[in-house]
């Protein structure tokens, strides 16, 4: 296991440049780039914040708190079942044809979890027209573009959805790998201290890892400071400094699939790396099986990080 260092992403775009790669609409909108495309396009733009809305938003958003798309308090990464979801997405005014903006709210950079994690749930209900707003509600301000306190009520829309599993990896497929009957790179999007085992989610049964996985914290995606994301065009030497080869499956995972998603929306939908799915539960939900774990401390150590909140 190792800790890998994106040093070749210090060269990443600014706020005002993070147009897709490819494609006409997303992965990535700026403040102005949003601007033109509620004139051309009419998407739908989700504001995803728990607070604020009442506040200030972007005209015409709609509020959909990230709440709405996370499991229970046990297992907040769980994705609800599909009917929920589908009930969501219906009282939300969505349809599969209209494109789709989510804001988050943009004060940091773990905010961007948010918006990727809605925004790989929409994908993986069939939704192929989507963006984040890069640096969210914040960039939004800060681009000196108005808000308004005009509450949107959506018309209702009646939807028939499944789930795509082909950007999702569950417990036992993780399980799987861990036990050497699959094969799959393993990629820890926390910070640190988490995959060293010295700090663990309150809903964690045990701190620690998954054995074999590589640290790769989200927050390697980020100029220090920033809370847009950056677009990186050296897919060569992404691959190569995570040890990617053709045809391999890459797993993003984190506590409760907040952070792994900044992982996966780099790789996946960025830097267009194929097979790259995303653990939801993550280290809370297999922390609760018996399944092996790595970097855990010892029974003292873990007793005493616990007393002190891992700090």
């Amino acid at each position: 296991m190792q800790r890998i260092t994106l040093t070749f992403l210090t060269g990443l775009a600014a706020l005002g440049a993070t147009t897709a790669l490819a494609g006409d609409f997303g992965p990535l909108i700026a403040p102005a780039e949003l601007v033109t495309a509620e004139t051309s396009q009419n998407p739908v733009i989700l504001d995803i914040r728990a607070k604020g809305y009442d506040q200030g938003h972007i005209a015409g958003a709609v509020s959909a708190p990230y709440g709405l798309f996370r499991g229970p308090a046990e297992n907040p990464g769980a994705v609800p079942p599909v009917a929920q979801l589908e009930a969501t997405y219906e009282t939300l005014g969505l349809e599969p044809s209209r494109p789709v903006v989510i804001v988050s709210q943009g004060d940091t950079d773990t905010d961007f979890g948010a918006a990727a994690r809605v925004y790989w749930t929409l994908k993986s209900s069939g939704f192929t027209d989507l963006a984040v707003l890069n640096g969210g509600a914040t960039a939004w301000v800060n681009a000196g573009l108005p808000l308004s306190t005009e509450a949107v009520t959506p018309a209702p829309s009646a939807l028939q959805i499944s789930w795509n599993d082909a950007w999702t990896a569950d417990t036992a497929a993780v399980t799987r790998v861990v036990g050497g009957a699959e094969q799959a790179k393993l990629i820890d999007a926390r910070p640190t201290p988490f995959f060293e085992g010295k700090k663990a989610h309150d809903a964690a049964a045990r701190p620690g890892t998954l054995p074999g996985a590589e640290s790769l914290p989200y927050t390697e995606f980020f100029r220090p400071g920033a809370t847009a994301i950056g677009a990186d065009t050296d897919v060569g030497a992404l691959k190569a400094r995570l040890g990617i080869a053709a045809g391999d499956e890459v797993v993003s995972f984190c506590n409760t699939g907040h952070w792994a998603a900044t992982d996966w929306f780099a790789l996946s939908e960025l830097a267009g790396i194929e097979n790259v799915k995303l653990y939801p539960g993550s280290m809370v939900e297999y922390s609760q099986t018996d399944g092996e774990m790595a970097n855990q401390p010892g029974l003292i150590a873990n007793l005493i990080q616990q007393l002190t909140g891992g700090n």
